[in-house]
């Protein structure tokens, strides 16, 4: 005997209705279909759900071969981590194909990319020398990224610019030069924009380091950055592969100069890529550029939000697209 001056509801009055009149979110049509093992990457991709993360990565690759049809920006913005990852030749072979108009770089994505020119490695242990003061200390990498950054304020070039020009140069003899977006980018005239906050990278604990040259550099970057954002409108990409931080602040910086300045920068199509989603990229790059202006109906721009190890994901979105996927259905 319950204690309770309360009983439980009784269910034999709920309506109910028939299945086959309910509209449901998932059908057998947009199911995955097995492929043979020697099946080729088109049907492979082919092959992926119509559901969720893949039917996200079909539109925004349909979104990108639209793009480099109709002569739209193809933006990147890239942390280091991509370099890191080895992931340089597929960004530069997609340079050549066409789906790269300009590159965003954070301070680490230059750094690792100029060591990789330089030495053809990068990416030292924090922990083995940060007790001894020895962390980012190479010598090279700070007296050269400074001096880079010197140049390019007295020419009135921006950072990555003149990072490009230096690393393709016979000055500096980079023996790896072939492996460099950097390079790869300068030599295409493609151009690369270089986003540093101070104190962030290991370049500015040097005495190299002069603060004035590096925010002229920075900030001639930035304007350019908003250049090339303007030239999204309409149709146009950005994607952003692992920055977590400053390249979304970035980003929703250069949309509002645009937009202040009578570009509606719509549509558009943005994504972020990264193993975990936070909280900016989703809010700056993914929602906030792509929202519909208040008072009108309507919403032609999209955002994407894919998750995964960039190490996975980019050689698997370079191959797509260099095979035309998804193409006319």
């Amino acid at each position: 005997m319950t204690r309770y001056d309360i009983d439980p509801i009784e269910l034999g009055s709920i309506a109910t209705y028939p299945l086959a009149s309910r509209k449901s979110k998932v059908t057998v049509r947009e199911f995955a279909r097995p492929v043979a093992g020697a099946a080729s990457l088109r049907k492979f991709l082919d092959s992926l759900p119509e559901l969720l993360a893949a039917a996200d990565l079909r539109g925004l690759l349909a979104a990108m071969q639209r793009a480099r049809q109709g002569r739209k920006a193809i933006l990147w913005g890239i942390g280091g981590h991509v370099i890191k990852a080895g992931l340089a030749p597929l960004l530069i072979d997609l340079m050549r194909r066409g789906f790269v108009s300009g590159i965003a770089m954070n301070g680490a994505a230059l750094v690792h990319d100029f060591e990789i020119a330089l030495a053809g490695h990068t990416s030292e242990d924090v922990e083995a020398g940060l007790g001894g003061g020895k962390f980012g200390m190479a010598t090279e990498t700070g007296e050269r990224l400074n001096e880079i950054a010197v140049a390019a304020a007295w020419e009135g070039i921006g950072y990555g610019e003149a990072a490009g020009r230096f690393l393709s140069g016979s000055k500096l003899r980079a023996r790896y030069a072939k492996q460099s977006v950097l390079a790869a980018a300068y030599r295409a005239r493609i151009p690369v924009t270089v986003h540093l906050a101070i104190g962030t990278d290991i370049p500015h604990m040097h005495p190299a380091a002069d603060g004035a040259a590096l925010g002229a550099a920075t900030h001639r970057d930035f304007r350019l950055f908003c250049a090339l954002v303007k030239r999204m409108h309409p149709g146009g990409v950005y994607l952003n592969w692992g920055s977590a931080v400053l390249l979304p602040e970035v980003f929703l910086k250069a949309v509002s100069v645009v937009r202040n300045l009578g570009a509606p920068l719509r549509p558009i199509t943005t994504a972020n890529f990264d193993f975990i989603q936070h909280y900016r990229p989703l809010q700056n790059v993914v929602k906030r550029p792509t929202a519909p202006e208040r008072g009108r109906r309507g919403a032609d721009s999209r955002g994407y939000a894919i998750t995964g190890h960039h190490e996975l994901l980019l050689p698997l979105v370079a191959a797509a697209l260099a095979a035309g996927w998804p193409g006319k259905r």
